[in-house]
């Protein structure tokens, strides 16, 4: 391997990621300096294949098929490598999210039905919207009360209901 001269940069290429892959299977590196080794490189392909502009890559994905974006994401995906710490931290985080909507939204509904359970104060009962009697019916409070709880429902149920994406 050593006597033979290269004759073109893609040859000199060739020999160096041979030369680097023997000494990776000698084992003289540890793992973390290889990690690095490998994000080194990934960093350079990606230089040198990717689009230097937002234009032509919007460009160069107008043109291509299905099966090609699939290969340019499994690309993508063999180079960077996905840390399973980040997306544990990324998950937990949106459960967390969901879980604090949906406490706002219990928190609101049983708001909202204590202010229709109990009386309302005197300033409140004289905005009666609907009389069902001389001494009952519905109220401004009544109104704010069934706002706060359907606000609740749907805070509740959007934190619970899985969002599904054409």
């Amino acid at each position: 391997m050593k006597d033979k001269q290269p004759t073109s940069e893609a040859e000199l290429l060739e020999q160096k990621a041979d030369e680097l892959v023997a000494l990776l299977q000698k084992g003289v590196v540890d793992a973390k300096r290889a990690k690095a080794i490998q994000q080194k490189i990934n960093k350079a392909i990606d230089e040198a294949s990717l689009p230097k502009t937002i234009e032509a890559f919007k460009e160069l994905d107008a043109g291509q098929d299905r099966l090609g974006l699939l290969n340019d994401f499994e690309m993508l995906l063999s180079q960077h490598q996905l840390d399973t710490n980040v997306s544990k931290k990324y998950l937990s985080h949106e459960r967390i999210k969901k879980m604090v909507v949906a406490i706002i939204g219990i928190t609101m509904i049983t708001l909202g039905m204590a202010m229709i359970i109990m009386p309302a104060p005197p300033y409140f009962e004289m905005f009666t919207i609907f009389h069902f009697n001389p001494n009952d019916g519905v109220t401004l409070m009544d109104l704010i009360a069934l706002l706060i709880v359907f606000t609740g429902v749907y805070l509740f149920l959007n934190a619970l209901l899985k969002k599904r994406s054409a």
